[in-house]
């Protein structure tokens, strides 16, 4: 696993990864979630030089580590290597607002967002500030 080049992670592959995680944790992967990470990828500045095409590799590593036993926990070992520290609010920003595209928020995505709060060291009232960001954004 660690020599397969598809497994080199860049920053940007984390931050599709983490996207992704919290799709996939109530095992269901919406529409609007897909929609939302998408556009991300498509928008935002930080994939300014990111192939599209890795969004179906870094999905599918996901995925693969999500049918093991300890996948969250080697995903997160993953990111924690490969994204720098300077973008683990980015992380947990676009993360929530996965969590929100769809209006509502399941218990499984309310773990994993914990969990990457955890993993990814960030702070409790950032957090906070970047949840209400993203509860905002996604009203109707």
């Amino acid at each position: 696993m660690q020599n397969d080049p598809s497994l080199t992670l860049s920053a940007q592959d984390c931050l599709v990864a983490v996207m992704i995680a919290v799709s996939a944790s109530d095992e269901h992967i919406g529409t609007t979630e897909l929609i939302k990470i998408q556009t991300a990828v498509t928008l935002l500045p930080i994939f300014a030089d990111f192939d599209q095409d890795r969004i179906k590799t870094v999905s599918q590593m996901v995925f693969d580590l999500f049918e093991q036993e300890d996948g969250l926990d080697a995903l997160f070992g993953l990111v924690r290597e490969a994204l720098p520290d300077r973008l683990n609010e980015t992380a947990y920003a676009l993360a929530c607002d996965v969590a929100a595209a769809d209006g509502k928020l399941e218990e499984a995505e309310m773990r994993i967002l914990e969990e990457i709060r955890y993993e990814l060291n960030i702070d409790r009232l950032h957090a906070a500030a970047i949840e209400r960001g993203a509860r905002a954004r996604h009203l109707t």
